[in-house]
């Protein structure tokens, strides 16, 4: 902390110094109080977690967040319970206390800071996903902006709190006062062995976790938030064996598991940046890809992987963004129709289905009246035999006021009264959904926002009306945003003989399908 009786004017200048000559780091605020400089750090900074794999293309993934996150609150936090599928595990800490058992068991505790430390920030979000948040970050950047990414609990932007943010962009200035910092201990005999992290930890024979097998090895490191990770650090080629299958199914046909396996790849690589702000690369929920155990993967998603063995999907010399989903309905999403980023040339609206059923296909799908016929009429688009490829979901007001509370878009008083599609996208997905209350309020659900508050709805896809006072019919199509890969239809593809690159090339035109730099 640096304290002065300057004036005003001298206090800042003092500010802009400390950044040019590396006074404190780029996640640092200095604030001129009146009598005094204060320089704060918008979050806690994190000790290098050196790389303990002696593989190449590793990816650190966090398969367990937000350890010991309770003991923050004053709370009991479960114990983090390690198990081996075999040989001693090897636990090291940085201050090399080493444990080896089959079993470790670390429990947490708060220990009280000597002297607090402060976090000061300007809050922008939640944000419905990481592209939403890292879009407004680039826009910031472009601003000459500096921010940090992050996901305490949602998708979040911060901001020093020096910096003037555009009156535009809502923030909410945070003061953060840290007593406490939560530390990891083993049971000994001798009490609590405290660690310090990061602590490494190896399992010859694989760790036991959440009714799978992972080979590491594995970190436990420190997060932004003030908790811990269990982190695997694991090849990327191994990775997908814990993605494919997951995520399209490990029986599907060869064509479209090695697309899958391309596409995984590629996303891994675009989004190694993804959770920088917690010190690892991607996490192992929906937030990410899912990434379950990986013992578990097949011939077939093995054959399909070394098949592809390196591959991506590259643009401008760039790997793309792969988003995919399930089913698109029959018509693909443009990219800015699920998020609020810019457009790019390889995920477009275009109709998703053999050329003799897209020529009779009334378009734009911004007119309802077009929508509505491509809803309810017979498709032959590709994928149509998935259950989702066309739905229906009845809302109630009382189930969409207890849902935007908890996702705490109003106060407990909101109550609907009317739902209305406000704007439609190219695809004729709703990008802004506007609700009336019956106090006479209004609320904008917009792109990602919308499925992330109104959880039943499959997708955005769909035409709604009131069928009684306070209950709504959504009809719609399709299972995820629609950008990109729709999984069903590769799948039908790849049973009718298409090749994976045909396949990849269908669903992402103008990139180019190589090998890894």
């Amino acid at each position: 902390m640096i304290k002065s009786y300057l004036p005003v004017q001298k206090r800042f200048l003092i500010c802009g110094l400390l950044l040019l000559i590396g006074g404190y780091d780029s996640n640092q605020v200095c604030i001129a109080n009146p009598g005094k400089v204060e320089v704060f750090a918008t979050h806690q900074a994190l000790p290098n977690t050196p790389l303990i794999s002696l593989e190449k293309n590793v990816l650190l993934v966090g398969i367990k967040p937000y350890l010991g996150k309770e003991i923050i609150g004053n709370n009991n936090s479960p114990s983090l319970r390690l198990l081996s599928n075999g040989r001693n595990l090897i636990l090291k800490d940085a201050d090399g206390i080493i444990r080896k058992a089959k079993e470790i068991n670390i429990g947490w505790r708060a220990e009280k800071l000597l002297k607090p430390k402060v976090f000061v920030r300007q809050t922008i979000g939640p944000f419905a996903s990481f592209e939403s948040a890292e879009r407004l970050a680039n826009d910031l950047k472009d601003k000459g902006i500096e921010s940090t990414i992050a996901h305490p609990f949602d998708w979040e932007v911060w901001v020093s709190a020096h910096i003037k943010i555009p009156p535009s962009i809502k923030s909410i200035y945070q003061k953060i006062k840290v007593s406490n910092t939560v530390f990891p201990y083993l049971d000994g005999n001798n009490g609590k062995i405290v660690l310090k992290g990061p602590i490494s930890l190896r399992a010859p024979d694989g760790l036991r976790w959440e009714k799978g097998i992972y080979l590491g090895p594995f970190s436990i490191q420190p997060d932004a938030y003030g908790s811990w990770t269990l982190v695997e650090h694991v090849p990327i080629e191994r990775y997908l064996n814990g993605v494919v299958p997951y995520e399209i199914g490990a029986n599907s046909p060869a064509a479209a598991l090695a697309a899958q396996a391309v596409l995984a790849r590629t996303w891994a690589v675009a989004n190694s940046h993804r959770f920088k702000v917690d010190g690892y690369n991607l996490c192992s929920d929906t937030q990410c890809q899912v990434y379950k155990d990986p013992s578990k993967a097949n011939q077939k998603i093995k054959t399909a992987i070394k098949k592809t063995a390196g591959k991506i999907l590259t643009w401008n010399k760039k790997p793309i963004n792969t988003v995919y989903h399930a089913t698109n309905g029959g018509v693909m999403a443009s990219v800015d129709e699920a998020w609020s980023i810019n457009q790019v040339p390889y995920l477009q609206m275009r109709l998703d289905g053999p050329t003799r059923w897209t020529r009779l296909v009334d378009l734009p799908l911004t007119n309802e009246k077009y929508l509505k016929s491509f809803l309810f009429s017979k498709s032959e688009a590709f994928g149509s035999d998935h259950p989702l490829f066309r739905w229906e979901r009845t809302l109630e007001s009382s189930q969409i006021s207890k849902q935007f509370n908890q996702a705490k878009k109003v106060s407990s008083s909101f109550y609907p009264s009317k739902i209305k599609v406000d704007k439609r996208g190219s695809s004729g997905r709703v990008t802004s959904l506007k609700i009336e209350g019956k106090s006479g309020s209004e609320i904008f659900l917009k792109l990602d926002e919308i499925r992330r508050v109104l959880r039943q709805l499959p997708s955005t896809l769909f035409v709604v009306k009131e069928i009684k006072e306070g209950k709504w019919l959504f009809s719609g199509g399709g299972f995820g945003h629609g950008a990109g890969m729709s999984q069903s239809g590769a799948i039908e593809l790849a049973k009718n003989g298409w090749t994976t690159k045909q396949i990849l090339s269908h669903y992402y035109p103008k990139t180019k399908y190589g090998f890894l730099p």
